[in-house]
């Protein structure tokens, strides 16, 4: 007799999701699906709407990664009037996006995916979360940790308007300038960050590295996969958040596509199964062959890990540093354990600190010249960006009056969702043996396979 195992809802992650384990007669594991029983319709409610309102329409997908989206729609913007934005413009937007992702990754690191090695895996439910974090690393670093969000979320305020839905990005440009009193607290931000940023990983090496059990559970085969992997690179291969072109790699880390963001769909697409309102990204170039990995498949994963694993080193000395420790002690590129992501988070979190200081310390981005005004007739664009949880496309077709006809949105997560269910079927299947006493504290480590994404599903 089959028998079922839920976990609904499943914790610590944005949106909203179930797990369903199926055990045989002998009590094996005979399937596991991760569904997500939401249906947002954000493509449909794009149509009939002037292009200009997408960047606040669509950054209501997600509270968390609501710059995200209103970075990829503005991008999206420029290339459907087909008007290129001024320098100052394209550092200021990329100076927005460099303070976002630092305090997102934290987000992610200390709130959601860190209780897991911080407290412990099996530890109590009540205390797997920020409290139980800071009763464990103390609360003067919780204080940082607070205070570091805080301020960079302010500065996000101050220039892009708002925090949680920003309202700064036009077609080719931005809507105001940054005085050099803005800049100022830009450079005292970003040189926080950057100590943010090496004391994020220094805290990594000593709860995580140096625990046996821990690097024993990363490494382990319940938590591999060996897929392809997609990121944004800019002209030397390194990863960038914000702008360059898709790079993809195989299972044994050899370029494999190099492409521009206007030809995704040449390479992406998306297949459809009846249990899950979200669709399954993978590579036209290899065709869909189930929730299988291996280079015959053309399944691929995005976010942190990903994009590490796409590109040939990263853009700021430090976090290069970084870069090349986490691959001489995982023992090589590519890196296929799932929950290296969550190092590799940390990496890209120095990375974005670093680039922040960058552009702020950068005179440019007090420029004038901030704006161009658009002049040619709309019809189809296309934005991407590197979203904290993966490469994020908006594909917008309108038209002569700009008007939306069609809407396409890829979200990280959606990248993601095929690897994402193939953890699960993998952690469960490993976890869940016949006579395997089921209970709480295991399930949470199943839950570790997709919470190492940091998925959304809104």
């Amino acid at each position: 007799m089959t028998r079922e195992v839920v976990i609904d809802p499943i914790t610590r992650l944005e949106g909203h999701g179930k797990i369903d384990i199926f055990l045989d007669a002998k009590g094996n594991v005979e399937r596991a699906f991760f569904q997500v029983p939401e249906l947002r319709g954000f493509e449909k409610f794009a149509v009939g709407r002037p292009a200009e309102d997408m960047p606040q329409i669509t950054s209501r997908i997600c509270g968390v990664c609501p710059t995200a989206h209103h970075m990829a729609a503005t991008k999206a913007l420029d290339d459907l009037y087909k008007v290129e934005p001024p320098s100052a413009a394209k550092k200021i937007r990329e100076l927005v996006y460099s303070t976002f992702y630092v305090e997102d990754h934290a987000l992610h690191f200390f709130f959601l995916g860190g209780p897991d090695f911080v407290v412990g895996p099996t530890a109590p439910k009540a205390q797997r979360n920020i409290l139980g974090v800071l009763s464990k690393v103390g609360l003067e670093i919780g204080r940082e940790v607070i205070g570091v969000r805080k301020q960079l979320r302010d500065l996000i305020s101050l220039a892009g308007g708002k925090v949680i839905h920003p309202v700064f990005g036009l077609p080719g440009g931005v809507s105001k300038a940054l005085t050099e009193e803005d800049r100022e607290k830009f450079i005292a931000g970003a040189e926080r960050a950057v100590k943010f940023g090496l004391f994020s990983l220094e805290i990594f090496r000593d709860v995580v590295l140096k625990n046996k059990q821990y690097v024993e559970t990363i490494t382990s085969e319940a938590y591999t996969h060996r897929t392809y992997y997609m990121g944004l690179v800019d002209e030397q291969n390194r990863v960038n958040f914000y702008d360059g072109q898709l790079r993809v790699v195989d299972p044994n880390g050899k370029e494999f596509l190099k492409f521009k963001a206007q030809e995704y769909l040449k390479h992406v697409a998306e297949h459809v199964e009846p249990w899950s309102y979200i669709k399954f990204c993978y590579l036209k170039d290899v065709g869909w062959k189930g929730f299988v990995d291996g280079p015959e498949s053309g399944v691929y994963s995005v976010a942190p890990l990903a994009r590490l694993n796409a590109a040939e080193g990263m853009a700021t000395p430090k976090a290069q540093e970084a870069y090349k420790e986490f691959y001489k002690t995982l023992g090589g590129k590519p890196v296929h354990h799932t929950l290296a992501n969550h190092w590799a988070r940390l990496i890209e979190l120095l990375y974005a600190a670093e680039r922040l200081l960058e552009l702020a310390t950068d005179p440019e981005i007090t420029s004038p010249n901030y704006h161009t005004i658009p002049t040619e007739k709309p019809t189809e664009g296309v934005g991407i960006v590197e979203a904290p949880r993966g490469t994020l496309t908006h594909h917008y077709w309108t038209d002569e009056r700009g008007v939306v006809t069609k809407a396409n949105l890829i979200v990280g997560t959606t990248n993601n969702y095929a690897p994402i269910t193939m953890s699960i079927q993998k952690a469960a299947s490993s976890l869940i043996k016949k006579g395997t006493v089921v209970n709480e504290g295991l399930l949470n480590i199943v839950e570790m396979a997709f919470r190492a994404y940091d998925p959304c599903f809104g």
